[in-house]
């Protein structure tokens, strides 16, 4: 069964994965798909060894890059925003003030690597927030390795956040 991400359009599952091999070089460890209090589902969370919160959000297609008006509602579960393109993509609307350039990065990537082209505004979050935010990131990384060590468990579970 194919994940949202890798529907979402034809290349988001390999620019997720170069885009966690170089977080995995800057010591980010990511998880995929990641529903957000609001309802919203990042497509990249993790955290760094400062424990900053970073999501990614992977655009493959200008028209969807273009119509996505729901992506600042995922600023306020981060401590920095990346925006991840494919190697090729016109990135030049991420470049306008109605993506806040001064506030959100930029990544190119392919299924073997990444490159930061712009880097993410560190806007620290509450500690409250910070705190609710790590245990869930941290509960949903156990429940998916629960998943892969026993997955008919994984599949009676009920996940309720």
């Amino acid at each position: 069964m194919a994940t949202n991400l890798e529907k979402s359009c034809d290349g988001a599952a390999a620019v997720a994965r170069g885009v966690s091999r170089l977080f995995l070089h800057h010591q980010i460890m990511v998880q995929s798909e990641v529903t957000l209090r609001n309802h919203r589902r990042a497509d990249l969370m993790g955290i760094n060894a400062k424990g900053e919160i970073i999501i990614v959000e992977i655009k493959c297609a200008r028209g969807d890059l273009l119509g996505d008006q729901k992506w600042p509602e995922y600023l306020d579960y981060c401590d920095r925003f990346f925006w991840a393109v494919p190697s090729g993509f016109d990135y030049s609307p991420i470049e306008s003030e109605a993506f806040l350039p001064e506030r959100t990065g930029l990544i190119v990537a392919d299924a073997y690597d990444a490159q930061i082209i712009r880097p993410a505004a560190l806007v620290p979050l509450a500690a409250a927030r910070r705190k609710v935010e790590m245990q869930r990131l941290a509960r949903l990384a156990m429940r998916r390795l629960m998943g892969i060590a026993d997955p008919e468990m994984a599949l009676e579970a009920v996940w309720v956040e």
